[in-house]
């Protein structure tokens, strides 16, 4: 079964996002927002038990956030994520491929067509 890593177990209730998978949270609490080498270390733990078919559910400070999403994206070449609308989940993915063309080299007119093409 897939995962749902919260990027901050905060006061909120977060059973809703069950329906994509086992919660699991990267941190607890109160962390500094400068420790970004941290994060890092931290997440990048937490991911070695992930698959490209996980979640992230966007919760807590925004540089947690970030960095969380980076060290996913990296990890995965897709993104995956949670992002709570009204009163549920929606779940948005990315392939990090298809974003800006299939890798280096791209031109900017390349990318330009791609985009209309959305």
């Amino acid at each position: 079964m897939p995962k749902v890593f919260v990027v901050n177990k905060g006061g909120h209730d977060f059973s809703a996002a069950k329906k994509w998978g086992d919660i699991v949270f990267l941190t607890e609490g109160t962390f500094s927002a400068y420790a970004v080498s941290s994060m890092y270390r931290s997440f990048s733990m937490a991911f070695r038990e992930s698959g490209p078919e996980d979640y992230i559910l966007l919760a807590g400070p925004s540089v947690m956030c970030s960095v969380a999403c980076a060290c996913f994206a990296y990890l995965h070449g897709c993104l995956n994520l949670l992002i709570y609308k009204g009163n549920r989940y929606k779940d948005r993915r990315v392939v990090m491929s298809n974003l800006l063309g299939k890798g280096v080299g791209t031109t900017p007119e390349q990318i330009e067509e791609m985009i209309k093409g959305e």
